[in-house]
């Protein structure tokens, strides 16, 4: 059975940090393209960024380009997210998702598996 849980998430000013986990059992992680979504109030559900099984490319969202950074460590089959620069439009539930291939998708009907999701608070 898979599972993705994360943690991390928060309340913190605009212009902090936070950094989210994902620990991820149940797979061969490292076959496994990973991704961050993020869902705000009323809105849909959107991609934040992406990384392939083994780490070397990555893919980010425009309104996360140059702010947050993506990675993970294969042999701790854990998913990471370095959120910095925050800003009070940050503010959402922030889900990891899995994805059964090599490439990095932006679609999230292309994702297998899914985390319960963080709440992620940016105070202005």
């Amino acid at each position: 059975q898979v599972q993705l849980v994360e943690s991390g998430g928060g309340l913190v000013q605009a212009g902090g940090s936070l950094r989210l986990s994902c620990a991820a059992s149940g797979l061969t992680f490292s076959s496994y393209a990973m991704g961050w979504f993020r869902r705000a109030p009323g809105k849909e559900r959107e991609f934040v960024a992406g990384i392939k099984g083994a780490g070397a490319s990555t893919y980010y969202g425009d309104s996360v380009k140059g702010r947050f950074t993506i990675s993970r460590d294969n042999a701790k089959n854990a998913l990471y997210l370095q959120m910095n620069s925050l800003k009070p439009e940050d503010t959402a539930v922030y889900y990891c998702a899995a994805r059964d291939g090599v490439m990095i998708r932006t679609i999230e009907r292309e994702y297998d598996y899914w985390g319960q999701g963080t709440q992620v608070t940016v105070s202005s």
